[in-house]
């Protein structure tokens, strides 16, 4: 975990891989990547977003969301919705920092919070926005033959769609890019 830390802080942002996102509105929201040691080293934790939800349904994700009028910033609505949806205390993360802005062809823009969950935590999740939650080592995400990006047509621009297999899981799209822009940046230290 120190060693996960140093490397955030004393690394630069990487370049993005930008979307064109020409034409679309964007909306704000925050995710929470929330790292905790374990036995078996570091992990990040994911959820599996319910089959009943209109936007991104059966997709894994981390937790997160849209602002809502009381939050103080983006740290605060990414703090705020990993409570809702995981019973994750705010006191329990000790915020590192930001990566750049995430754009999704969805119409989001996605302000990705990392953080240290720095006590022992079971989630406690909200069924009606979780229907399950898990981790992947740090490990191997940060083994570059696990996450790929498949360049695709889509109105005369290339998009990138990243994705990264993990046992019986397909974590994709803008949670795989994320964790991509993540491990790309803890690797140039």
């Amino acid at each position: 975990m120190a060693e996960l830390r140093t490397h955030f802080l004393l690394s630069n942002n990487p370049q993005q891989r930008v979307v064109n996102t020409k034409g679309i509105s964007l909306r704000s929201a925050a995710v929470l990547m929330a790292f905790s040691e374990t036995p078996d080293g570091v992990e990040l934790l994911l959820t599996l977003r319910p089959d009943h939800l209109k936007a991104h349904p059966g997709q894994i994700a981390f937790p997160g969301g849209k602002p809502e009028p009381q939050d103080s910033s983006m740290v605060h609505t990414a703090l705020r919705e990993a409570w809702e949806e995981v019973a994750l205390a705010p006191e329990q993360v000790e915020v590192l920092g930001v990566l750049p802005l995430h754009n999704t062809l969805t119409g989001f823009s996605i302000t990705p919070v990392v953080g240290i969950i720095d006590k022992p935590f079971t989630p406690s999740l909200d069924a009606q926005e979780v229907s399950e939650s898990f981790t992947v080592p740090l490990s191997f995400l940060m083994a570059h033959e696990h996450r790929h990006t498949l360049w695709l047509p889509r109105s005369n621009h290339l998009i990138p769609i990243t994705f990264i297999p993990y046992q019986q899981r397909l974590i994709w799209g803008a949670t795989a890019a994320i964790i991509d822009t993540l491990c790309r940046q803890l690797s140039k230290n």
